[in-house]
This record gives structure tokens, sequence and C-alpha cells, in this order.
């Protein structure tokens, strides 16, 4: 019976699919362990990077707090090498009121505010439109033209005194104003800058503004410039910083002591009467208060532009 069978089975049933041998794979680890381990990398970069932060901001901070707290001390005490930082005798305003004393300081502060104020409206001005014409028009020779300016960028100022005073000179504009105010007004890095800001528009909206009959003037002013607020506000508040620290333009150019600037007059106060540390602090203090008020108002704008436009390498 065995043997009838077995045929008969083997006839009528269907054969049996052969099942394929998978190799054993080692098994894997949770991906809970590797999460953990990537977070714990990242948190240790995260210490180590506000670790550098730090002692990269007391190095910086030291030589700061140095001087503030100089600025509130009598000369003899900013005199005595022993008690470099906590003075001996207390805090004193002797050097602001010597200073304030000594030289008409309103007067100056007031004549740099006005020279900064006027160089930062005309060259954000003249940079805006010459930004302008490079990067939205086309004329003769503008490949070139461009080209000189990128080269000037690499030209110290200081190479231009003797040209700038001949000018002046022939202008008649020593001793004004117009004098010390016109030459600072060249900025071709600032032209560099905003031509690649506004490379960064898009022209969509000019050629919108075409159809609807505008011109260059028009576009330039009522579509390009309401979108490059940050630009100009950041590259406002770096050319207000240089025009209000400038000393050797200013010094040169003027001898009428009602046109000196801040730090000329804070210079000449300091080779009149030697060299007083706590005055000079104080003089430096007061020289770069404005600077910060200036930056704490407005640093949204440099960092916003620094992290959008062309100054963060775009």
């Amino acid at each position: 019976m065995t043997s009838t069978d077995t045929p008969a089975r083997a006839a009528g049933s269907e054969p049996q699919p052969t099942r394929s041998i998978r190799p054993i794979r080692p098994p894997r680890r949770p991906a809970k362990t590797r999460t953990n381990l990537t977070l714990g990398d990242s948190r240790v970069a995260r210490v180590l990077a506000l670790t550098a932060l730090a002692i990269g901001a007391l190095i910086w901070l030291l030589p700061m707090s140095w001087a503030l707290l100089t600025a509130f001390k009598s000369e003899q005490d900013a005199s005595d090498p022993l008690n470099w930082f906590w003075p001996e005798n207390g805090f004193t305003l002797d050097g602001f009121s010597q200073v304030w004393e000594r030289g008409d300081l309103p007067l100056w502060m007031l004549n740099s505010l006005f020279i900064a104020a006027a160089v930062t409206v005309i060259t954000v001005l003249v940079s805006a439109m010459a930004g302008y014409a490079f990067s939205r028009t086309q004329f003769k020779g503008r490949r070139w033209l461009f080209v000189i300016t990128v080269a000037a960028v690499l030209v110290p100022p200081q190479i231009l005194i003797v040209p700038w005073f001949q000018q002046m000179l022939t202008l008649n504009l020593l001793d004004t104003y117009a004098g010390v105010i016109l030459p600072q007004t060249v900025a071709p890095a600032m032209v560099f800058i905003l031509k690649k800001h506004f490379d960064s528009l898009p022209r969509e909206l000019e050629e919108a503004a075409r159809i609807d009959g505008a011109g260059h003037w028009r576009i330039f002013w009522s579509v390009l410039l309401p979108l490059s607020r940050p630009m100009l506000a950041a590259v406002a508040i770096f050319v207000f910083i240089g025009a209000w620290n400038n000393f050797l333009w200013p010094f040169i150019s003027t001898s009428d002591p009602s046109l000196m600037t801040l730090p000329v007059g804070i210079t000449a106060v300091k080779d009149a009467y030697g060299i007083q540390y706590a005055q000079s602090m104080a003089s430096a203090v007061l020289a770069a208060l404005p600077l910060v008020v200036v930056f704490v108002f407005f640093q949204r704008h440099i960092v916003k532009s620094v992290a959008t436009t062309g100054l963060g390498g775009q």
C-alpha cells in the first residue's frame, strides 16, 4: 500500500516551491544609540565652540575694561604700575573734567557729527548711484571703468593726501567744511558692495517697472532703494565710523581751531599737556561713545546685511 500511494501522490500533487536561503546579517544597532552619539558629539562641539568664544570675548574685553577703568582714575593711580586695574584711591571724574576744561569739546563733537553725517549721506548716495549704473545699465567703457573702481580699493588713502591737498588748494577749499568733507566721499569699496547687492536683486521687478513706463531714475529711487535698506544702513554705518575716526585728512586740511574734529582736538590737547593716561582714556571713551550708540541702534541692519548680501561672501 505504501508503494502504490506514493506514485499517486507524486502524480496528483503540485511540486512544492523551493525556499531561498537568505544570508544571515549581523544585527543592526538601534537608532536610539546612534542618535544619542550624534547628540552627544554636537553637544561637545557646542560646548567647545562656546568656550572658545568666551575666551576670545574675555581677551577682547580685557583692554576695553582697563581703558574704561583708567578713564575714571586719578593721574596718580593711572601712573601706578602696581595697581594697574583697581585704583587705590577710588574712582573719580577728574579726567573727564580736565579734558572738558582744556579743550572746546562740545564744538569738536559738533564738528565731527556734522562732517561725519555729511560724508555719510554723500557717500551712500553717490555709491548707490554708481553701483546701480554698473549693475543695471550698459555704456561704453563700463567694464574697464568697473575694473578701475575695483583696483582703487587697493589704493591706501594716505597716498592720496598730497593730490587731495593740491586739489583743495586750487579750489580754495582749505580750512572749510567742504574741503574736509569732499575728499572723504570717494569710497570705491562701497561702490563695489552696492553693485554686488544690486546684482542679487531680481530683474523681474525692473522689467515690470519698465512696462509701467518707469525710467532709470524712477526704478532706482522707487524700486531698488526701498529693497536695499538693510544694505544701505550697513554701508552708512561703516562710512560714518570711518569719517568719525578719521584723523589724518582733517588734521592736514584745517588749521582753524573752530573746524577741528574730535580726534584732532583731543590730539592737540594731549600734545600740549603731555601724556596723561587718565585724560587720554577719558578722551577715548568720549570719542567712542557716539559710535557705540550708533551700533546699538543699528546692529540689526548690520547683521541682516552681512547674512543676506555681498558682505557675507555671496
